[in-house]
């Protein structure tokens, strides 16, 4: 018999696992996430599942400071300041849209998401020029699998849920005192 874990750890190793995307392949990850969680640790990699969002996959694991730190697998990705402040609102809705108790999924007009960015940006008369720079830095946030573009919709895009991993109430606090420097320096230069 065929063993599954190649099945299993080679999407992993790619990206993220959905459990919606291929339920079968979602049931052998979790019967099989201790030998996951063994063969990824030898390579200094942690497994990270969140059964109720239906999303799994692999993080960089932090070396305490007694142990010799492995090659880095998992790239670290910088991120620009326009996407950076995108991710944070994006969260950001995705928490109010997660009190609000309505529908499972998020999805958000083009429009409505410059409107989100406009109130942080300064005061342009170009408002080509702004949609353009927003539909880059969407591009790049559906190429880190935070967003997906809805078929046939060219302008309405779905939140990932995986978003909550990567972005959370840390990452969200410190870059909520960066921004309140950034809106402070704004104001010193008007």
């Amino acid at each position: 018999m065929e063993d599954p874990l190649p099945q299993v750890l080679i999407p992993l190793l790619k990206g993220v696992v959905y459990a919606e995307a291929d339920p079968p392949r979602w049931q052998k990850l979790l019967d099989l996430q201790a030998r996951i969680r063994e063969v990824t640790g030898l390579m200094g990699l942690e497994l990270i599942i969140d059964e109720a969002e239906g999303h799994a996959f692999l993080r960089q694991r932090e070396f305490v400071a007694e142990e010799t730190p492995l090659p880095r697998l998992v790239p670290r990705r910088p991120l620009s300041f326009p996407v950076s402040l995108l991710l944070a609102l994006l969260r950001r809705r995705l928490l109010e849209f997660d009190q609000s108790g309505a529908d499972t999924r998020l999805v958000l007009h083009r429009d409505d998401i410059a409107e989100m960015v406009r109130v942080f940006l300064p005061e342009s008369s170009n408002e080509a020029k702004l949609l353009d720079r927003l539909d880059r830095d969407l591009k790049r946030i559906e190429e880190l699998g935070f967003l997906r573009r809805l078929k046939g919709q060219e302008h309405l895009f779905e939140v990932q849920r995986i978003l909550k991993s990567f972005v959370d109430a840390q990452w969200l606090g410190e870059f909520n005192e960066r921004l309140a420097a950034y809106r402070k320096h704004l104001e010193e230069e008007d």
